[in-house]
């Protein structure tokens, strides 16, 4: 039993070994006139990462007009990208004049100065990406 096994192994591999090159000239002619098998296509990733932005306060309250900084960072976003700061104005969001552009690590820094007495609500912009909103109170 253990002859005819080895035999049966030995002859399959010596078949499989001759159909292998017997066969690699036709079917590298059929690829090349294009009438192989169709390819997989690659995929490096499923879909690109949506771009993201972080914002924080310096001080989560600060006295009328004193400094503070929103610092934070861009993902998916070139470097370079512009980030404009925004404050929610009876109940719509309006652009502050405070904008900068990330550098190349994505990371950003605004200083910013606030009269409005009581909640503030900030957030930054970059085309449609929005950070999370940052609250500072004024007083």
């Amino acid at each position: 039993m253990r002859n005819i096994r080895r035999r049966s192994l030995l002859r399959t591999a010596a078949v499989s070994a001759l159909a292998g090159s017997a066969l690699l000239i036709p079917a590298t002619a059929a690829l090349a006139d294009g009438l192989g098998p169709e390819p997989h296509p690659v995929h490096a990733s499923a879909e690109p990462a949506a771009a993201t932005l972080t914002a924080k306060a310096s001080a989560s309250h600060v006295r009328a007009w004193q400094e503070l900084r929103i610092t934070g960072k861009a993902t998916g976003l070139k470097a370079g990208s512009k980030v404009t700061l925004q404050q929610k104005q009876r109940g719509a969001w309006k652009a502050l004049p405070a904008s900068t552009v990330t550098n190349t690590s994505g990371s950003y820094g605004l200083r910013v100065k606030l009269g409005l007495k009581g909640k503030n609500e900030l957030r930054v912009i970059s085309g449609a990406t929005v950070s999370p909103v940052v609250s500072v109170t004024v007083s």
